[in-house]
């Protein structure tokens, strides 16, 4: 399963935690209504009418927990959650999202920064090869993008933190700044390994994509690092009812 954290400078970052019902063994689950969150109503921000509100039940949790909300979405207060959409081919994925402030359990990515982060998973087909988008909170905001690659490795056992290669833009702009009680929507839309990303409508990143991205290739997902969320996934086709796999 998924662990490690995603470098700013192309640098690995440490393991973080599994999830699961029993110590030492690898669990996927889907996100949990036991324990629904009933906190104050969110106004979700609205998106792409293409795009589709991924159930909790559908969401295969890797690492970390998620739970349902009550009323609509879910919600992470983890150090690190990872997840994927069971049986999705997404090249188009869309995260709306509600920052509730710090999660109450931190943990430091490698170098031991406290990075807190939310964002989006491409064509993710394992542990140890896919591509994220990542939005990231407090002092060196903004979005960015990287590449995890290792080849013949498919789990967190083989390849680690091991693998990320940071890429830079063709062209950028400043993502809005994040601070408690905000909600934003963070959308991604990949052909080949043209990459444009939006944030709250707007284009923020837009670039091409090493060819190590196209060896990879698997459902789209979400990703939380240190943060309270509610959030809502939505990607480019309606969920279907596919079972979660250990390698997702």
């Amino acid at each position: 399963m998924e662990q490690g954290g995603i470098p700013r400078n192309g640098r690995p970052a440490a393991a973080l935690s599994t999830f699961g019902v029993a110590l030492a063994m690898t669990v996927v689950g889907c996100a949990s209504a036991d324990g629904a969150v009933p906190d104050e109503p969110w106004s979700i921000p609205s998106g792409s009418s293409e795009l589709h509100a991924v159930p909790a039940s559908n969401l295969c949790v890797t690492s970390g927990k998620v739970d349902a909300r009550v009323d609509r979405g879910m919600h992470v207060d983890q150090g690190g959650m990872r997840g994927v959409v069971a049986g999705d081919a997404s090249r188009s994925v869309e995260l709306a999202f509600r920052y509730r402030g710090p999660s109450a359990e931190a943990r430091a990515l490698g170098g031991g920064e406290l990075r807190r982060q939310i964002g989006l998973k491409l064509r993710a087909r394992d542990s140890c090869n896919l591509v994220y988008v990542m939005w990231h909170l407090g002092d060196r905001p903004g979005v960015f993008v990287s590449v995890k690659h290792n080849a013949g490795a498919s789990t967190h056992a083989e390849c680690g933190p091991n693998g990320y290669l940071a890429v830079e833009p063709r062209a950028s702009a400043p993502a809005p700044e994040v601070t408690p009680g905000d909600s934003h929507v963070l959308r991604a839309d990949l052909d080949g390994l043209r990459l444009r990303v939006s944030a709250d409508g707007e284009v923020v990143w837009t670039g091409e994509l090493p060819a190590e991205a196209l060896e990879a290739d698997g459902p789209a997902g979400v990703r939380s690092d240190n943060g309270a969320f509610d959030f809502e996934l939505r990607t480019a086709a309606p969920a279907g009812a596919a079972a979660c796999r250990a390698r997702d």
